[in-house]
């Protein structure tokens, strides 16, 4: 009797835990998932690429050097810009990221450098970080990198949109991406269709800019439904 009692407690706490979650990811899915959108290549696109570009201060951009910001409050990126090198530092560890010779990248553990195996452990997890998070701070700069085929959108209401859709010699293979403007041409919004996420067309806010002393626009924070993604102090100097 005392282990059918124990096993409908155990039941009950896995359903009163699990079916709220549940009923959420069911509301959200049937809410937001939206087939991926049909669009147009070619020069229009291309024009409201660069209408992006210019609404960002692209040139001021290319000009910044050095660029510092916090992921989430985890991840803390120093990145020498102009000579391809990032810092990337969590928890106890620190990785000196060559981003044009790896094998000059270094790793650290409570500032003792580390070889071999957990090395490479560690310089593996701070290029995957560095390359996601990365993303959600200069994703509409790189607009024109190779591999990314750009798409005009028409969206319902009339504006217009631009897909980003990552081919295989991209950065992000397979993945698409719809950035939506305000009046001014900067991004609004960001929808998503990745193999990362549960839910396609799932839309992130990309609206809280901040002007660098170089002169260029960064996002401060990102909203995705209820989850908030800071980006902490960014900096940006010539």
């Amino acid at each position: 009797m005392k282990l059918k009692k124990s096993i409908k407690i155990i039941i009950g706490l896995v359903i009163f835990f699990t079916l709220p979650s549940f009923l959420f990811f069911g509301f959200v899915y049937f809410k937001y998932n939206e087939d991926i959108p049909t669009g147009i290549e070619g020069e229009q696109a291309d024009a409201l690429a660069y209408n992006m570009l210019d609404a960002l201060n692209h040139e001021a951009y290319l000009k910044t050097n050095y660029i510092e910001f916090t992921f989430k409050n985890r991840h803390h990126y120093k990145w020498q810009k102009n000579e391809n090198k990032c810092l990337v530092y969590w928890k106890e560890y620190k990785v000196d990221l060559n981003l044009k010779d790896n094998s000059k990248t270094k790793a650290y553990v409570h500032s003792f450098k580390v070889e071999g195996d957990r090395a490479k452990e560690l310089i593996n997890e701070a290029t995957t970080f560095f390359k996601n998070d990365m993303f959600w701070l200069t994703a509409p700069y790189n607009i024109f990198d190779e591999g990314i085929e750009r798409r005009l959108v028409t969206l319902e209401n009339g504006d217009k949109a631009l897909l980003a859709t990552y081919t295989s010699k991209a950065s992000y293979p397979e993945d698409s991406y719809l950035w939506i403007f305000d009046k001014s041409g900067k991004p609004e919004k960001l929808k998503m269709w990745t193999s990362a996420l549960p839910i396609d067309g799932l839309e992130a806010s990309w609206n809280d800019w901040i002007t660098t002393e170089s002169g260029a626009l960064l996002p401060a924070s990102h909203s995705i439904l209820i989850m908030g993604l800071d980006m902490g102090l960014v900096k940006g100097t010539n």
